[in-house]
């Protein structure tokens, strides 16, 4: 049994989008849709399929090429800056899978949504805690508090967000990476230690219900040990197991 909830939905499974979702591409919308469904490609989120009668005439252009995925066969297309993905059959027939950041910007209703879209199914809670955490690699202490925010988020192992007094930043060094969260917003800085590359990452500006992560910061639990009240946890394996291969979708990864 996992120590936390698992993803609700499997890949390749659907559900109706009951909100309006328009995209934007050079400052005009290229897609305006009340008919969108969620499909999972991706355990913890899912990605919006939108019918292609609900896309503006030219923003899809045909590149002659398919690409097979486990829920069907799609005709490549360009779009924006990136691709999109046409399907003529199965469970997303008629409808076009954008690449995120193929189009300038997304909304639900009038609220800009970044990075893919929020998970229906899913609750991303910040809560204090006073348990003694500790990260540690390479046997080095990387931090240590008892005043710690813990992020619960649907699917995804707890993170830890220490404030920024208690991490050894001497351990650490600085890295230019940057990714984003529907949830969370887009990070400030991102850290490395020697044996793993962006272990670490802060938020200066998170989104109002995560305010109580800002400027502190967070490791992957997955690559770096972490004892809770004396405590050894488990490294959890997860798709961001392995810092090489950390699922993105455009041009921003995702956490």
């Amino acid at each position: 049994m996992s120590a936390y909830p698992e993803p609700l939905v499997p890949p390749g499974g659907t559900a109706p989008v009951p909100r309006r979702i328009r995209a934007m591409l050079d400052d005009r919308v290229v897609l305006d849709t009340t008919d969108a469904i969620y499909l999972w490609e991706f355990p913890p989120y899912p990605q919006y399929y939108v019918p292609v009668a609900d896309v503006a005439a030219g923003v899809l252009t045909d590149t002659g090429e398919t690409k097979e995925f486990t829920h069907g066969v799609a005709r490549v297309h360009s779009a924006g800056s990136g691709r999109a993905w046409v399907y003529d059959d199965g469970v997303a027939k008629d409808r076009v899978r954008f690449q995120w950041d193929a189009l300038d910007s997304w909304f639900e209703e009038d609220e800009e949504v970044f990075v893919h879209p929020r998970n229906p199914y899913a609750r991303v809670d910040a809560v204090k805690s006073t348990r003694r955490i500790q990260v540690a690699a390479d046997d080095q202490v990387l931090a240590e508090s008892s005043a710690a925010v813990i992020v619960f988020e649907t699917g995804l192992p707890p993170r830890y967000y220490f404030p920024r007094t208690a991490v050894n930043f001497e351990h650490l060094t600085p890295s230019d990476t940057v990714t984003a969260c529907p949830y969370k917003g887009r990070t400030s800085a991102y850290w490395s230690a020697p044996s793993v590359p962006d272990v670490a990452w802060s938020y200066d500006f998170p989104t109002a219900p995560l305010l109580p992560i800002a400027n502190h910061v967070a490791f992957f639990n997955e690559n770096v040990d972490i004892t809770i009240d004396g405590v050894p946890q488990d490294r959890p394996i997860t798709p961001f197991s392995n810092p090489a291969q950390r699922p993105t979708d455009g041009n921003v990864n995702t956490r």
